[in-house]
């Protein structure tokens, strides 16, 4: 049973422009109370942002299931309406609940949902499907799903598994499995691109520079 927290952190991001600017993204943490919300949330983001952060504010977030689609680099708040009989007045009534969804879009979303609850033996109508500003999901990983000095790293939503120490490096390149091969550098607002070149062979640098690399332990 995970227990969603939303934390949101404050922090100086470098924008398209070079410029910096101060911002506010909001992360999902799955924790046992506040305090842990926020040592969770703390451990996690540290290695993308080398300056100063805050985590200005935490709160319960009452999602009742999670679907994560690793091509997907947005997040969907899906409300859903279990349709039941009353077992006294045999009227018909709905009961609300929320799942989060990853996607790329709106149609995926929907996709992902309706792939999610396959099985569900009850009968639900989807009542609503709006994107979030949620920039990633950090669940529990069980001992079992956990690889030592691995970790996945994602960026603008391409996503691969490569040695932690990589990390360390001030400057490394990583090959997305052919599609894109990004050069990254280790800068005081954390690890970000400096360059990119697609499979054909052109250089994406206009469209990914100052992007954060973003990364979760296996």
């Amino acid at each position: 049973m995970h227990t969603w927290f939303e934390c949101k952190i404050r922090y100086d991001k470098v924008m398209e422009n070079g410029m910096n600017k101060k911002v506010t993204e909001p992360y999902l943490v799955d924790a046992l109370s506040f305090t842990e919300a926020e040592a969770r949330i703390i451990e996690e983001i540290t290695p993308f942002i080398s300056g100063e952060f805050t985590v200005s504010d935490i709160k319960r977030a009452n999602y009742s299931e999670l679907f994560e689609d690793a091509t997907g680099d947005r997040w969907f708040k899906c409300k859903l309406q279990f349709i039941t009989l009353d077992e006294k007045s045999g009227a018909e009534k709905k009961i609300s609940t929320y799942v989060l969804v990853q996607a790329g879009d709106l149609r995926e979303a929907i996709k992902n949902l309706d792939e999610g609850m396959k099985g569900t033996m009850a009968d639900y109508v989807i009542a609503s499907v709006t994107e979030t500003a949620i920039m990633d999901v950090y669940p529990y990983a069980s001992e079992g799903e956990q690889k030592e000095g691995v970790v996945t790293v994602e960026f603008e939503g391409y996503s691969k598994e490569i040695e932690s120490s990589i990390l360390e490096q001030k400057s490394f390149e990583i090959d997305f499995n052919g599609e894109i091969k990004v050069k990254f550098e280790k800068r005081d607002i954390g690890i970000i691109a400096v360059n990119a070149i697609d499979s054909d062979g052109i250089n994406q640098k206009e469209s990914t520079f100052g992007r954060l690399l973003k990364y979760k332990k296996n």
